[in-house]
């Protein structure tokens, strides 16, 4: 029998979940986020990037989901099998307790991975307890119709460019469009779903009940023996292995590419405009990631995404962007035009739904400064760079040393108009500084009397026109009194001693202005207006970077008190989005790289600090 889609309600209950009340799976290409309630609520396939099949966190009624759950009242928790980025949700009901456990496997380059295979596991542990599933695909972010057939015990959902097909180990009936099962296990019994994307050499096939165990076995296996890698063994392993096992998620296996984060358009304000599409490589946020998997040991994603770089990003001259773009699709692409998705209401009614990025055109000089101190420390720690990839630091380090000095968009990519921004010119100051130690290590061939003075140049700048007699603290831009979060990078950058006088001027200053209760707002908008309207929570990796500048400051009692209170912050799995709101909620897409980067070096300092 064939349907075709149309848009239906979504059933009684709470329309959003919290943003924070979800877990993440993945297979190193793409990943969905499941909710505390057994619902995936967000799956792009085949890639990041690609368009939505389940997108109700979007949009309750358009969006689509696969719901599974226990069908009578229960109350959930939400865990991670120790070690791995498989999720366990259990259902506690009067009866019984029952279980989901939901991985996709992590294939090599066999056609299985073209799979992308999605198994929903589910279990009684105790007594018995009944289900219901609802497989509700809406494809191309709920704007494609989609036909359905259940052809013997597949079914294959099929829309214009892409064919999903369910196979169950319990009996589904139509639902229109859509699919449903009820059923019900005693203990020790379990069922098995099982989502494919077919198509070409990929023919759809079920996955039985041994099948799925072996799966979920070499899952299990595949993320313990990759963590076993982690050279960590600090005060908070738990919460640093987890954010390395997160920022592995984040990346895509074909490429070596790392995005900012998984989701697009989750509000910074619930209700306004400040809704962005986070899938992609932003060349700063990917650095600082390969920062922070080298410091625990993982140099494998630190070659994976240097490759990356020399294989898909060429520096080039005559962009208005300079010689490299502030972000990249996971295949390298450059284009990556900015659209509004007016058929979906937003998380929570928090319009618009934008994908792509139009900020991908902005001039945003920092960003080589984070890439070329990601390859210093790959050349020391993982291993030395060729000589092509030298070439094109050097390349980079003279472009720099040409066009430090004009206005940009700065690292929170304003919307504002350019300004001559602290923090670009300390990142610029950081290429060229950088680079230099790379030319001296190892004898390389380099201008360095002009990369010298250049530096010393940019130095002398920032001392004398970036510093506010009136605030007593480096300030967000030249000729104004506004504070930034983004200096607090100066002295973890090595470009002011933790201890100066004017550097602690500063961070007494920020903590006035900027701290609440530990968590850090990147700037205030009225003070500095950014060109949207509304205001945003605190800045997950700001706290983090403020946590660190204490604890370099030698105020490790306040930065320990600091970096505790944060960790209250992450959701019941150790996960972060973007920001905090007032009210302690996460806000933002989610997770976000930038935040569990930053936890991982905070983690990693303030443990060396404390002995």
């Amino acid at each position: 029998m064939v349907y075709t889609s149309s848009h239906q309600k979504a059933p009684e209950g709470p329309r959003y979940l919290p943003i924070s009340e979800h877990g993440l799976i993945g297979d190193l290409r793409s990943v969905a986020l499941v909710g505390t309630n057994g619902t995936i609520d967000w799956y792009c396939c085949p890639a990041f990037d690609s368009p939505s099949v389940f997108a109700s966190i979007l949009d309750a009624d358009r969006g689509g989901s696969f719901e599974l759950a226990a069908s009578v009242p229960a109350r959930t928790k939400q865990f991670y099998f120790p070690d791995t980025n498989v999720l366990i949700t259990r259902f506690f009901t009067e009866d019984g307790v029952g279980e989901i456990q939901d991985f996709m496997p992590v294939s090599g380059e066999s056609i299985e991975a073209e799979r992308h295979r999605l198994i929903r596991r589910v279990l009684c542990v105790r007594g018995s307890v009944p289900f219901q599933a609802r497989v509700a695909p809406r494809f191309d972010y709920g704007a494609q119709p989609h036909t359905m057939q259940m052809l013997g015990e597949v079914v294959v959902f099929q829309s214009m460019n892409t064919s999903l097909a369910l196979t169950a180990t319990v009996p589904v009936e139509s639902d229109g469009p859509d699919v449903r099962a009820d059923f019900k296990l005693a203990e020790g019994e379990s069922a098995v779903f099982a989502l494919d994307q077919v198509g070409g050499d990929v023919t759809p096939r079920g996955c039985p009940r041994f099948e799925a165990e072996e799966q979920f076995v070499a899952t299990v296996a595949y993320w313990r023996r990759w963590l076993s890698a982690s050279r960590y063994r600090g005060r908070w392993r738990e919460m640093v292995h987890r954010s390395a096992l997160t920022l592995k998620l984040l990346t895509y296996a074909p490429t070596g590419a790392i995005v900012a984060a998984p989701t697009t358009s989750l509000p910074e304000q619930y209700g306004g405009e400040r809704n962005w599409d986070y899938r992609y490589v932003w060349v700063r946020d990917a650095a600082f990631c390969v920062y922070a998997l080298l410091r625990l040991g993982f140099t494998g994603e630190a070659e994976a995404f240097v490759t990356f770089l020399t294989r898909h990003i060429t520096p080039g001259d005559g962009r208005p962007s300079g010689p490299l773009q502030i972000m990249y699709g996971i295949d390298g692409r450059t284009d990556l035009p900015e659209r509004e998705l007016g058929h979906l209401e937003g998380h929570r009614g928090s319009a618009p739904v934008r994908v792509g990025n139009a900020a991908a055109d902005q001039l945003q000089l920092d960003i080589y400064g984070a890439l070329i101190d990601s390859v210093y420390l790959y050349d020391k720690w993982a291993q030395p760079i060729s000589s092509d990839q030298w070439d094109d630091v050097c390349a980079l380090v003279d472009w720099v040393c040409d066009h430090w000095d004009q206005p940009d968009e700065g690292v929170w990519e304003t919307r504002g108009g350019r300004k001559k921004f602290l923090y670009s010119r300390l990142m610029c100051w950081v290429a060229i500084e950088r680079a230099i130690r790379m030319a001296h290590r190892r004898g390389l061939p380099a201008d360095v009397p002009r990369w010298r003075q250049c530096r010393d140049m940019i130095y002398r700048r920032i001392m004398q026109r970036s510093w506010s007699t009136t605030r007593r603290a480096f300030v967000q831009h030249e000729g104004g009194d506004v504070l930034d979060a983004s200096v607090l990078m100066m002295p973890l950058a090595k470009f002011i001693a933790p201890t100066d006088p004017k550097w602690l001027s500063t961070l007494d200053a920020l903590t006035e202005d900027l701290v609440s209760d530990s968590l850090v707002y990147r700037y205030d908008p009225q003070a500095s207006p950014d060109g949207l309207r509304g205001d945003e929570g605190t800045f997950s990796i700001c706290s983090f970077w403020y946590v660190e500048a204490l604890v370099r400051a030698g105020r490790l009692d306040e930065a320990r008190l600091a970096f505790e209170k944060m960790l209250t912050y992450a959701n019941h799995v150790g996960l972060y989005a973007e920001e905090i709101s007032h009210t302690g909620e996460q806000q933002g897409n989610f997770p976000q790289a930038f935040t569990h980067l930053a936890l991982i070096s905070a983690a990693f300092n303030l443990d060396r600090s404390l002995g």
